[in-house]
């Protein structure tokens, strides 16, 4: 009798379960539900992912869509919360570092992602674009980027003009025009240059050290900071931040000097570009990429991806969603969600005649397509001959390369005796792994 009615009981509960999962997958009338988690929080974005998601239902009336908008600072520790509970919706939003770490922890379906890049044309992306998203056998990928930022040397043409420069091309230019506008005594300087101890500070050096063919990891992803290449590069940070503002730069610190006009050259992302279209100032600024050995953008992608473990039915409603987001015109509406400061990642958005006609993008002329080509030079520490170690992560995440750079800058201290103890401490942080 005891075990009759255990069997009844342990019936009812995984019957219970079961339409609790319907519930939440099946819609009354046999629709299909899923999930998009993203980070677009503010009224005006979701006004136009509304918009989208209506047009896809409409177009698709056995698919429902469920957003699960999330903020920013506590998007990754949800993505943890909810894999934990089984509960990851089947379509994220994910940046290209977590998304490495979700595929570290199986929680991306790369067959699907491959699927969807095949179906709206891996040709049709910028080529760095792509290599962000790669996973760390170079073999597939962890998302399908939408949208994404560059960083680079951003320069007042006015400023450098009355100077008699022009755009810096390499390295030495840069240097010659920071000396050149730097008078401490009325606190003008030449460069506003991060120098905090934070990932801004790792972003901004990293596209001098690769340009000088320093990575961080070789193509077998051994540790290689400790080089001559990467000395070098160190070198010049250190020289150049004699001529940028004291104390530890952040963001903030360093876009006001560039805004303001305490210095004529500022190394930021595109996220620059709204304030100077505000101010009316579109035509006077100019983009350089810092080069000495080679060419190397920072940039980031904003890329969706689809969950591992997914029903049969949910995957292929998952992949078509993403597929319609992929579509020139739905990439384009997600970018234009923040004109200038988010770019294009796919180049059928770059020729789409809304992107080329919005107010912003327009204001900056030949700038815009200039900005976005520059994808096709994204290096990244970490990312090596296609590969893109997920080992990167744990070396950024300990916070040995921008406390090294502002050790050598606003402490102003060795650097053979810096570059040693961070080696050190990177090879500690990798053994515990």
């Amino acid at each position: 009798m005891i075990k009759k009615s255990f069997i009844i009981i342990l019936f009812l509960v995984l019957a219970m379960a079961l339409s609790a999962c319907k519930g939440k997958d099946v819609g009354e009338n046999g629709e299909i539900i899923i999930e998009f988690m993203h980070s677009s929080v503010e009224q005006e974005r979701l006004d136009v992912i509304d918009k989208l998601v209506a047009k896809f239902e409409e177009e698709n009336p056995m698919i429902k869509i469920k957003q699960v908008p999330v903020e920013e600072d506590t998007y990754n520790t949800k993505v943890v919360t909810l894999a934990s509970a089984g509960e990851l919706p089947a379509v994220i939003e994910v940046g290209q570092d977590y998304a490495k770490v979700m595929d570290k922890d199986q929680l991306i379906d790369k067959d699907s992602v491959a699927n969807i890049l095949d179906q709206v044309g891996k040709e049709n992306y910028y080529e760095g674009a792509l290599n962000l998203v790669k996973t760390e056998d170079g073999k597939s990928f962890t998302g399908v980027p939408l949208s994404g930022w560059v960083q680079g040397i951003w320069y007042n043409k006015k400023m450098l003009a009355e100077k008699n420069f022009k755009e810096p091309k390499n390295w030495d230019d840069v240097l010659t025009i920071a000396k050149a506008f730097t008078d401490k005594s009325n606190k003008k300087y030449g460069i506003a240059l991060p120098t905090i101890e934070g990932a801004f500070s790792e972003q901004a050096f990293s596209q001098f050290a690769l340009s000088n063919n320093a990575n961080v990891l070789d193509a077998k992803g051994n540790l290689t900071i400790n080089t001559l290449e990467m000395k070098e590069a160190l070198e010049f940070y250190k020289e150049l931040s004699d001529y940028t503002m004291p104390g530890s730069n952040d963001t903030t610190e360093v876009k006001d000097a560039f805004m303001n006009g305490t210095a004529p050259m500022a190394v930021y992302s595109t996220y620059i570009l709204p304030a100077v279209f505000e101010e009316g100032n579109a035509n006077n600024i100019g983009f350089a990429i810092p080069t000495e050995k080679t060419k190397a953008v920072f940039g980031t992608v904003s890329a969706l991806t689809v969950s591992s473990g997914l029903e049969e039915k949910q995957k292929e409603a998952a992949e078509k969603f993403v597929a319609y987001m992929s579509q020139p015109e739905n990439m384009t509406s997600w970018v234009l969600m923040s004109p200038g400061g988010s770019q294009p990642v796919n180049k059928l958005v770059t020729d789409n005649p809304d992107f080329q006609e919005n107010e912003v993008v327009k204001s900056f002329g030949e700038l815009s397509s200039e900005i976005a080509a520059s994808f096709e030079d994204i290096q990244v520490f970490g990312l090596v001959d296609g590969k893109n170690y997920v080992k990167m992560g744990d070396i950024t995440n300990s916070g040995e390369i921008p406390q090294l750079i502002n050790n050598i800058t606003v402490g102003r201290k060795h650097i053979e005796n810096e570059l040693k103890g961070a080696d050190k401490a990177i090879k500690a942080v990798l053994e515990d792994r």
